[in-house]
């Protein structure tokens, strides 16, 4: 063999050599390109799960506000004809007033207590108290201070609707809260 062909040999080797080594390369960075791409695949799946389990919290949590600020503008509880026992109803109402005077312990509240003017003064005005006092002990017990809370009771003195109908009676027999 003469130089010529060694040389021709020698650079054909070294372009195979070349040649294999960019395949294998190209193959390899293929192999990390699609590693890559499945990686930030399953990162993205992750990432959005989270941002939606994330909005879906949030949604939750404002939703969750908007029922309490609706549970704390209902300030009414009214009672059946003489029962000093509040309503099953009112109950998760009442369970907002307790935990935000629980969580304000600066608020103050006066619990009104009226009854209809059916009974005698003095009987309504006992029973007004109870009705008052039985909203207190549930707040109570549900978190709220006792000295965050006052009682009074009106008895019939102060109708909310005048009148001698069961709708005026009904609307008479109350406790109302009302912020001091």
């Amino acid at each position: 063999m003469n130089t010529s062909q060694i040389a021709r040999l020698a650079l054909l080797l070294v372009s195979l050599t070349a040649f294999a080594a960019c395949s294998s390369t190209s193959d390899e960075a293929a192999a990390e390109a699609t590693e890559e791409v499945s990686e930030s695949g399953i990162d993205g799946t992750t990432r959005r799960a989270r941002e939606q389990a994330e909005a879906a919290e949030a949604r939750a949590a404002a939703a969750a506000e908007r029922v309490m600020r609706g549970a704390l503008e209902t300030t009414v509880f009214y009672f059946d004809f003489d029962i000093a026992e509040f309503r099953a109803a009112d109950r998760d109402v009442l369970s907002f007033h307790a935990k935000d005077l629980a969580a304000n312990s600066s608020k103050r509240l006066r619990l009104e207590g009226h009854a209809d003017e059916r009974g005698t003064r003095e009987y309504n005005l006992a029973l007004g108290e109870r009705r008052a006092s039985a909203i207190l002990n549930y707040l109570i017990v549900n978190g709220a201070s006792r000295s965050q809370i006052e009682v009074v009771s009106y008895g019939e003195e102060q109708p909310a609707q005048r009148g001698t109908g069961e709708s005026a009676y009904q609307q008479n027999r109350r406790v109302e809260l009302v912020a001091r």
